[in-house]
């Protein structure tokens, strides 16, 4: 049986705002402050400014949300106010939603103040639910967060709640929803304020009261048989008679370590070991599965309320505890422990099987000059120390111009075999080790029309040749709808007087009606 645990803030605005420590706000907006002016934050509505959220000294005048700003003022002149930060709020929503993956991987936003969590199998590591509520309520109420909490078998069922019942209700007997729910209003099963009107229009002010009435009915007196359905789907969903998925802000990792800390811990040394810690009980499980993984995620919850992390990946799965903490050790500088850290967690991504081969006994014995796993592991580190990303490596293209015949690619483990599209590789010894990218025009002198250049000059500097060799013509690729205008080249190996050797063309040929007189460019340089 699945267990969902709901999370409703319902002065997430005034509590945020209270957080920020906004000048002139922050004394007058306190959820806990008995002494503070009344004060309202607002929003523009259809017919003019809203009151969107009021605190309690607000309330105890008659004015809540969805007053309008001008009848609050004439209930009470020196009201304060300010303008609500619904963008704001949703990143600070957001942000606590990131922190509460401390608690289960499957965390979802349950509308603009609230959080639904899905916690089945994950009581257990708190004590069971009373347990992990108390912590949870502990911590919220520490953070200043008004809070309500409530655990169901479904998030129709924990949602209708908290928003209708106590501040911490857990619903345990299986088969009990309908008694539980029923005595709740029927604005708990997350419905529309317009069906909420109409339902209480009708003398529908519970849940229990849609259990025995029946569906046709309720359709007729809708105008609208789709917000009659909209009622009844609520509801479904409130007692499991339908399924609801969460919608999880981050995928649920396959695999995951996590390390309680006794006590808030600040040093780098601290972080490294929780790094191998955690590295050593994740291979664990990986290999307990008879899997690697790609992608490894450290996060640090620090004892304030807030998250930060660093991530790496590696070139092939792996499941190695000694090469994923080494990696994690480059980047532990990033974490910013703040006040303390007391919880981390390590989640593996991108799992799956690892390729396991035999380790030759001698280098005379290998199947191949190149091992694979030690270039990944190479590769790893630097990637590492340099961003992910850094390495790189040339595969072959089925191109005969010279800049397209390699392309670069990040490098993932897997080294380029033969060419794509059946092209076949330049011949050795024929082209430079440095190629200047792009070619640099030069100023050559050579004989018409195709002769080799006598002298050139490049970078402002004479360069008389000694020897030459070639020309080596590379027709252009006019199977290319976008190479119809580019013109054949006719390549040199040239030697200077200094004994310097370069690798130079003539672009285009003289009457080859693609354009005037010839170029000449500088493409590499050889040693």
């Amino acid at each position: 049986m699945k267990r969902f645990l709901s999370i409703w803030f319902p002065d997430w605005s005034l509590d945020r705002l209270r957080r920020t420590g906004r000048s002139g706000v922050t004394p007058i907006c306190g959820p806990r402050d008995e002494v503070s002016v009344p004060f309202v934050l607002t929003e523009s509505g259809p017919s003019g400014l809203l009151v969107a959220a009021a605190n309690k000294r607000a309330k105890r005048v008659g004015i809540d949300r969805g007053l309008s700003f001008a009848d609050a003022r004439a209930r009470f002149p020196a009201l304060m106010s300010a303008d609500i930060d619904r963008a704001g709020d949703a990143r600070g929503l957001r942000a606590l939603a990131d922190w509460m993956v401390r608690y289960t991987p499957i965390v979802s936003l349950d509308g603009p103040e609230g959080l639904m969590l899905e916690t089945t199998g994950c009581d257990h590591l708190y004590g069971g639910e009373h347990a992990l509520l108390k912590r949870l309520s502990a911590k919220l109420e520490k953070e200043g967060f008004s809070h309500r909490l409530a655990i169901g078998e479904t998030p129709g069922a924990a949602h209708a709640l908290t928003r209708g019942g106590s501040e911490i209700t857990i619903c345990q007997a299986p088969g009990s929803l309908k008694e539980i729910l029923e005595a709740l209003p029927v604005a708990a099963l997350r419905l529309s304020g317009e069906a909420v009107t109409l339902l209480r229009r009708f003398g529908l002010t519970r849940i229990g009261q849609l259990y025995g009435i029946d569906r046709k009915a309720l359709a007729r007196r809708f105008a609208s048989k789709v917000a009659a359905e909209a009622v009844l789907f609520r509801l479904d969903q409130a007692l499991g008679q339908r399924t609801e998925a969460l919608t999880p802000l981050r995928p649920a990792p396959a695999y995951a370590a996590r390390l309680v800390c006794p006590e808030p811990v600040m040093t780098a040394e601290a972080i490294e070991e929780a790094g191998r810690r955690l590295s050593k009980d994740l291979c664990a499980a990986l290999s307990a599965a008879g899997k690697g993984a790609r992608a490894f995620h450290l996060t640090a919850f620090r004892a304030d309320g807030t998250t930060t992390g660093i991530a790496v990946t590696v070139a092939r799965p792996v499941r190695d505890p000694v090469h994923i903490s080494r990696l994690l050790g480059e980047r532990t500088d990033r974490i910013d422990p703040g006040f303390g850290v007391d919880l981390f967690l390590l989640e593996a991504g991108r799992a799956g099987p690892m390729a396991n081969t035999a380790t030759a006994l001698s280098g005379d014995l290998a199947a191949q000059d190149m091992d694979p796993a030690a270039v990944s592991a190479l590769a790893d580190r630097i990637s590492a120390k340099l961003g992910d990303g850094a390495v790189m490596i040339r595969t072959p293209e089925a191109s005969h111009i010279p800049e397209l015949s390699e392309r670069s690619i990040v490098f993932e483990g897997v080294w380029p075999g033969k060419l794509e599209g059946g092209g076949h590789p330049t011949r050795a010894g024929l082209r430079p080790l440095r190629f200047l990218t792009p070619p640099e025009p030069i100023r050559a002198t050579a004989e018409v029309p195709d002769g080799p250049p006598a002298s050139f000059i490049w970078r402002r500097v004479l360069r008389r040749i000694v020897r030459a060799d070639g020309p080596e013509r590379i027709a252009p690729e006019w199977w290319h709808l976008d190479k119809k205008a580019a013109r054949a080249r006719d390549y040199y190996r040239v030697e200077d007087e200094n004994g310097c050797r370069y690798w130079l063309y003539r672009d285009g040929l003289y009457g080859d009606g693609r354009g005037g007189p010839p170029s000449w460019y500088l493409h590499g340089l050889f040693p």
